[in-house]
């Protein structure tokens, strides 16, 4: 049977309505902008804007982006990077958290405000810096990866869906011999897969939008990944003179630059876009975790 609404709960529904479509477009038109200008051919771009016409549009962007090799090595350091950092991160806070959410834990609470004390005061870029030199990680992938491994926000989320697994399971599990390794990999761990992908999720993506470590930590350029890359292109407004013939004319440069920025953007989010159906199913419920019910 339909729930009868009255007329102002019509009304707030039709204004929630108003401002969902306002969002989705605010989100919807930049997106659009960028994949189509992706396409275009930079003069038509540049003089009369967007156009749908199939014959105002070009590939020389993407030719000329996957024709280069600073593009390629910098696609495959960042998925190389944001995969590394992700396994790492996930790893800790999940064994973290869980053994935070065990009651028997002797110093639990001192644990947690050693980690929580990390999340207000931080050493700072200089002594950061000074420590990974002395560690011997500069120039190297660790230097991007390590740092940052150990997140307290993301073990907080863990050790509060951990704690809400019904207890009942540990143990009946352990009055059945269950060792502690065999109650976390056989009944813990299978019923964690919402919290582990989102925090995959929020791990990859956090790494793969990254470029001020790798700014600061790598000088290789052959270690740079690709936010580094982009950075220069869009920022900077520097393209790689490998992306354009030399006989081009500087005017040339200029107009194919264009539309380099804007297909640069496109591949560079494509990982992410992949990424999001299959973790959709585990998204709400891990979000949604230490919420009240």
């Amino acid at each position: 049977m339909p729930i009868k609404h009255s007329r102002f709960d019509r009304f707030l529904l039709k204004l929630n309505g108003f401002f969902l479509a306002l969002a989705v477009l605010v989100v919807v038109i930049p997106l659009l902008y960028i994949v189509v200008a992706s396409f275009m051919d930079p003069s038509v771009l540049l003089s009369r804007g967007l156009s749908f016409r199939i014959s105002d549009w070009t590939l020389d962007g993407y030719r000329k982006i996957l024709s280069n090799p600073a593009m390629i090595r910098g696609f495959g350091n960042a998925v190389l990077y944001s995969s590394s950092f992700a396994l790492i991160t996930v790893t800790v806070s999940i064994f973290a958290g869980y053994a935070l959410s065990d009651d028997r834990l002797k110093g639990r609470g001192w644990f947690m405000t050693l980690f929580l004390i990390t999340l207000f005061f931080g050493g700072g870029l200089v002594p950061t810096y000074l420590l990974v030199k002395n560690l011997g990680l500069l120039d190297t992938i660790w230097a991007v990866i390590i740092p940052g491994a150990v997140n307290v926000w993301n073990i907080i989320l863990s050790r509060t869906f951990f704690k809400g697994i019904p207890r009942e399971l540990r143990e009946a599990a352990d009055v059945d011999g269950a060792s502690e390794a065999s109650i976390f990999f056989r009944i813990v761990l299978p019923l964690s897969k919402p919290i582990i992908f989102v925090l995959i999720l929020y791990a990859f993506v956090g790494q793969w939008n990254s470029y001020f470590d790798a700014m600061i930590y790598l000088d290789n350029p052959n270690l740079h990944p690709l936010q580094l890359v982009l950075r220069s292109i869009l920022i900077q407004n520097q393209v790689d003179p490998g992306m354009i013939s030399d006989q081009l004319a500087m005017a040339e440069m200029k107009r194919l630059s264009e539309i380099i920025k804007y297909a640069a953007i496109v591949i560079s989010s494509l990982p992410l876009v992949i990424m999001y159906p299959f973790f959709q199913k585990y998204f709400e419920k891990g979000v949604m975790v230490g919420s009240l019910k």
